[in-house]
């Protein structure tokens, strides 16, 4: 897979567009789908030729990809510290499972396993106009609490408490931080590194806006 810059800026944005989706979930109860959609269907992509076919095209990550130019190169008035918190706290996530290669093979076994069993629920189940069937939903987030969550740091969402009380909220907040697990994986596999969100913030923005201007954003 290329390691290019704007390669490495598509997952950064992966992963931006995760935590923000979370958060979204946690608070509001409703998050934008099509973005759900994309970073969802980014976890079964584990064999993509390249960082945007992990996605589904640039496009599957243009939230991410706004996030980033607004705040590192538009460089609005109010930071949003919560989803940098959720960002970081996925970034450092991931590095401590890369020190469980039991728990990585079981999660890439996981999701092999459930992308078999959706092939059957989608041609028997109808949903609607809903991008994202709920049964995978559901099990991407019983595989997040039964490996990531058992983790440390663990990821602390605030939110509304009758949002996360409510199971197919709760399960879409644990999916989405599946996916910014995903993402930060592709991230660090494509040379990103913490020190890269300090020294290197301006050019990640430009780069971010530079994609989505020829996106036609």
């Amino acid at each position: 897979m290329s390691t290019s810059y704007p390669d490495r800026t598509l997952a950064l944005a992966g992963i931006c567009q995760a935590a923000r989706l979370a958060q979204d979930l946690a608070r509001r109860g409703k998050t934008d789908k099509v973005a759900f959609a994309a970073s969802i269907q980014s976890i079964l992509r584990m064999d993509a030729v390249n960082a945007p076919a992990v996605y589904g095209g640039e496009a599957g990550v243009a939230l991410g990809l706004t996030l980033l130019r607004d705040q590192l190169h538009v460089r609005v008035q109010t930071p949003d510290i919560e989803g940098v918190r959720y960002i970081l706290s996925l970034i450092q996530l991931e590095r401590t499972l890369a020190k469980h290669p039991d728990m990585l093979a079981r999660i890439g076994h996981d999701i092999t396993h459930a992308e078999t069993q959706m092939k059957f629920f989608e041609e028997t189940e109808n949903t609607g106009d809903d991008p994202v069937h709920p049964r995978l939903v559901e099990k991407l987030a019983e595989l997040y609490t039964q490996t990531i969550s058992t983790l440390t740091p663990r990821i602390m969402v605030n939110g509304e408490h009758g949002n996360l009380t409510y199971p197919a909220i709760a399960a879409g907040v644990r999916a989405a931080l599946l996916a910014g697990i995903r993402s930060a994986v592709l991230w660090r596999q494509l040379g990103g590194r913490r020190w890269q969100l300090l020294f290197m913030r301006r050019n990640i923005g430009a780069q971010a806006a530079a994609i989505l201007k020829k996106m036609g954003q």
